[in-house]
């Protein structure tokens, strides 16, 4: 990926954070310029400013080969943090839907699609936690 491609596919991912949060109608839309953290073409994970801590994260968020999400940011104010949770909920999620169950704190759509997306959403739920295990991937 060339530099140019780069700086392009970030900024349509930026773009989806914002529309999503807006549609979402989070609290904050203002996100970061660069994500905090990214790995091209497949994902990124941005900051989201605190809506009641300006200058503060609020939320991490992440986008690319996967649907848009996000997460409040707790304590630990670091964008493996923001993977790791979003990676567990959606596992979470991914359980629950392959039992035929629903999970009231997350959804993707309208709900009606929930059983044939369970495997690849466990599969991405998967990678963001190695991904997020792996102290390889972050300079901390």
């Amino acid at each position: 990926m060339t530099h140019e491609d780069e700086e392009r596919w970030c900024a349509e991912q930026r773009s989806n954070v914002v529309a999503y949060l807006a549609g979402e109608k989070c609290a904050s839309t203002s996100v970061s310029e660069w994500p905090a953290w990214y790995m091209p073409p497949m994902l990124s994970v941005w900051a989201v400013e605190s809506a009641q801590h300006p200058g503060s994260v609020g939320w991490w968020a992440v986008s690319g080969d996967f649907p848009t999400d996000y997460t409040e940011c707790r304590g630990e104010r670091h964008p493996r943090q923001g993977l790791r949770d979003i990676g567990q909920r959606w596992q979470i999620a991914a359980e629950k839907w392959l039992k035929g169950e629903t999970f009231d704190s997350w959804q993707l759509g309208d709900g009606q699609c929930h059983a044939e997306l369970a495997p690849l959403l466990a599969a991405r739920a998967k990678a963001f936690l190695e991904i997020a295990a792996d102290d390889k991937n972050w300079d901390e």
